[in-house]
């Protein structure tokens, strides 16, 4: 994993090799740390992954739990062809596709 934060409104996270439960907890404890700085998008990057299992699956819902209560929207780059079978089957591409709610809405 890496983390560009050339653009403190939209940081992106690479993804590389297996994530896995052996592996989610450092992605998951990154993804809640940049959440917390109130980007406007966080970008996950998957050009590197080789392998995803329910526990690495876990942590792309809980990013977009987390972004929808904070505001920030999730966004996938570069998703590899089985992952994208993974998030269609499971449903997951639906949630992803849902625009977070504006934590603090602007009244006159």
């Amino acid at each position: 994993m890496s983390v560009d934060r050339s653009d403190p409104d939209a940081p992106v996270i690479k993804v590389v090799g297996d994530l896995a439960y052996t592996t989610a907890a450092p992605l998951r404890a990154e993804i809640d740390r940049l959440m917390s700085t109130d980007p406007t998008t966080l970008v996950l990057d998957f050009g590197g992954l080789q392998f995803i299992d329910s526990t690495g699956l876990s942590v792309i819902v809980h990013s977009w739990r987390e972004g929808q209560q904070r505001g920030i929207r999730l966004r996938l780059r570069t998703v590899p062809r089985f992952l994208e079978t993974i998030l269609d089957m499971t449903g997951v591409t639906g949630l992803l596709a849902r625009e977070p709610d504006d934590p603090a809405p602007v009244t006159a």
